[in-house]
């Protein structure tokens, strides 16, 4: 966990211990008597950000917002529990997001699907709605007051359709969900490497493309990832996403001249080819460990090309 001064304005780092360490992570800030937090993950990390609250002196009943910056069960998760914690707490949401937290029975049962009910409640726990009077969506340019300052919600498409991003002034930062990629750790010792997230359902790539581009607009001095961290190089990690978002549009393409069924994956052996020449590049050596984490995060990546891939034209 990582503190900033000055003390009324905290900025601290939460790693969830989400599947392993330096995975993912959720925020916490307090301003003066206020606290939030950004991102949840899931039931199981709900104790983790408590504590991490009690460690700064606070209680739950400081805790004026709770932020998701999209629904997958990886940042939102946690919400209705770390609602049921904070009795104060209002939970900001994108418009489209809001109400899968409000009534998460097709998140649930979607998910349910993909891993099985006992994987499914391994991984996240149990989720809940939360009532709507405690949900606030939020349009694009959206602020709320917080502490002695203003959080703004930027709208950034690309990842998914109800993702934003949240821009707080105070701490010179912008909490970016998935919209600026990731850049895990263990991944970064010859150097930086950073790649988007293209998992299913709802990538576009010149939406994408422009959520980076606004992020970097914003002229902060540190991106804060959910996968994983701070991160002060902004210009060079929009670089390298804009190019593996290219590298991905031409994947697509390539991938409707072949049937359906072949397209995952000849897009997931186009992106380990890609990858591998861009760690031979860097001079990065990969571990076992670091091929498995880089491994989940291309299969997904090509699920959700090749889903994009199969959509009919706009």
């Amino acid at each position: 966990m990582l503190a900033f001064a000055p003390m009324s304005d905290t900025l601290l780092t939460i790693d969830c211990d989400y599947v392993q360490p330096a995975l993912a992570c959720a925020y916490l800030r307090v301003s003066g008597d206020e606290c939030a937090f950004i991102e949840t993950n899931t039931t199981h990390a709900v104790p983790r950000l408590l504590a991490a609250l009690a460690a700064q002196g606070r209680t739950p009943a400081d805790v004026r917002y709770v932020i998701v910056t999209h629904v997958h069960l990886d940042h939102a998760g946690g919400a209705s529990a770390l609602m049921d914690a904070c009795p104060n707490a209002t939970l900001l949401a994108h418009p489209r997001a809001a109400r899968h937290l409000i009534d998460p029975t097709k998140l649930v049962a979607g998910a349910t699907a993909v891993y099985g009910a006992a994987h499914f409640a391994e991984l996240y726990g149990t989720i809940r709605g939360v009532d709507a009077s405690r949900v606030r969506a939020l349009d694009d340019g959206a602020e709320v007051p917080f502490g002695g300052g203003l959080l703004r919600f930027l709208h950034t498409r690309g990842h998914a359709n109800h993702h934003f991003v949240v821009h707080d002034p105070a701490v010179d930062a912008v909490f970016t969900g998935d919209a600026f990629g990731l850049v895990y750790p263990r991944l970064q010792r010859a150097g930086l490497m950073a790649f988007p997230s293209t998992s299913p359902t709802d990538f576009d790539g010149p939406a994408a493309h422009a959520s980076i581009d606004r992020i970097v607009a914003l002229g902060v001095g540190r991106a804060c990832l959910t996968h994983f961290g701070e991160q002060t190089r902004l210009p060079e990690i929009a670089d390298q996403l804009h190019a593996w978002l290219t590298l991905s549009e031409a994947l697509m393409a390539q991938s409707r001249e072949r049937p359906a069924a072949e397209r995952e994956a000849f897009i997931e052996g186009r992106l380990a080819a890609a990858f591998d020449e861009a760690v031979a590049r860097s001079g990065l050596a990969l571990s076992a460990d670091d091929r498995t984490l880089v491994a989940f995060d291309r299969k997904l990546n090509a699920q959700g090309l090749a889903f994009a891939a199969g959509k009919a034209p706009a």
